[in-house]
């Protein structure tokens, strides 16, 4: 098979190799933008989500000292609530209220959707893992911590 062949293959099935299984997955930044009218804004956490494998989830990891600095009248307290909010509605379930019950892409359109609230959805970015799961706490480590 030629290395074109191959790439095609791996682009729409999401194998790489005999190897390897691999999943198209989607991510988007959650950022803190304590003032709009500046535009500053601190990296607070991730959402990822992969259709292939169902998976939705939000990690976060607040940098309280690093927020302060940009904002000293910042709500760290109402920061860190809505941060959780969004945790709790990518786990799902009932204690996340009736968006909890819509299926995960669902979810993750309606979080990463653009809005003027402190805590705010970057673009979405895409890629290929072996794992969802570890690429959560990879892209916060990466990009946030």
């Amino acid at each position: 098979m030629s290395g074109a062949g191959r790439y095609s293959d791996a682009v729409t099935t999401g194998r790489v190799g005999e190897e390897r299984d691999r999943a198209v997955f989607e991510y988007a930044l959650l950022r803190v933008v304590p003032r709009l009218e500046r535009g500053e804004c601190v990296n607070a956490g991730v959402i990822v989500y992969c259709q292939e494998r169902a998976f939705l989830a939000a990690r976060s990891a607040l940098d309280e000292r690093r927020l302060l600095a940009v904002a000293p009248e910042a709500d760290v307290e109402g920061v860190r609530r809505a941060l959780a909010a969004v945790e709790s509605l990518c786990r799902g379930g009932a204690e996340a209220g009736a968006a909890g019950r819509e299926r995960p892409g669902q979810r993750f359109r309606w979080l990463t959707a653009p809005r003027s609230t402190i805590v705010q959805p970057g673009p979405i970015h895409g890629g290929l893992t072996e794992d969802p799961r570890v690429e959560v706490e990879r892209l916060l480590d990466r990009l946030v911590r």
